[in-house]
């Protein structure tokens, strides 16, 4: 038979899991904004946008906010009879909270504007900071597609790999990223940008993760 003490040290045990638990729900529900934990691991091929717009929905689903809609903070040029989407467009209206609960922009406004974003507050879905610049391995570069205003770049340089689908390094095809941790080679506005910081050397894993990327993406509850 278990001992008083044994029965004791598992109530206590199954307490602390359940506290844990709630808690993580908890934070979860009032969860709008992440970065997200891992990417496809494909480059930037993400599926286009309704792959990238899935595997926030499954990453906030995992962490409990999986009752909000979730779309990814990305733009795409246009393609052949295809007009070009706006990754401001996409995202709802504000305010968005990180995982702990932390404001990073009340609206679209503030997003583009002086927001909350660092790299103690652009966290993941888990509530975890980024790797970013100094760190080994260095995943700062955040994959947006998007001029500083949340618009694509438009004319005739393709800077979202095929609108999301390609992981080749042939040119023309590129993406432009964003740094989450606000710091690049150097002080410039570009440099510290969290969404339009400089284009990639490639579309393939490879090539991200060259200029300190690994194909992560905002994510942003639109509701």
């Amino acid at each position: 038979m278990m001992s008083r003490r044994s029965k004791r040290s598992l109530q206590a045990s199954f307490a602390l899991l359940c506290v844990t638990v709630v808690g993580a729900a908890a934070q979860g529900v009032g969860m709008s904004f992440f970065i997200t934990s891992r990417g496809l691991g494909n480059g930037a091929d993400l599926g286009g946008l309704a792959g990238a717009d899935k595997h926030c929905q499954t990453l906030a689903t995992a962490a409990g906010a999986g009752s909000r809609t979730w779309r990814a903070y990305l733009s795409a040029d246009k393609g052949d009879g295809v007009a070009a989407v706006y990754a401001r467009d996409r995202i709802g209206k504000g305010p968005w909270r990180n995982a702990r609960g932390e404001v990073i922009a009340k609206d679209v406004k503030q997003l583009h504007g002086d927001n909350n974003l660092t790299k103690q507050t652009a966290l993941t879905e888990r509530g975890e900071i980024v790797n970013g610049s100094g760190d080994t391995p260095n995943r700062h570069d955040i994959l947006t597609g998007s001029t500083d205003d949340g618009s694509p770049f438009g004319g005739d340089r393709d800077f979202s790999c095929g609108r999301w689908t390609k992981s080749g390094d042939d040119p023309p095809a590129l993406a432009f990223v964003g740094h989450h941790d606000r710091t690049g080679l150097d002080d410039s506005k570009r440099g510290r940008s969290w969404n339009s910081a400089h284009f990639s050397r490639g579309c393939s894993q490879e090539a991200l993760r060259s200029t300190g990327g690994d194909g992560l993406f905002y994510c942003f509850a639109v509701d």
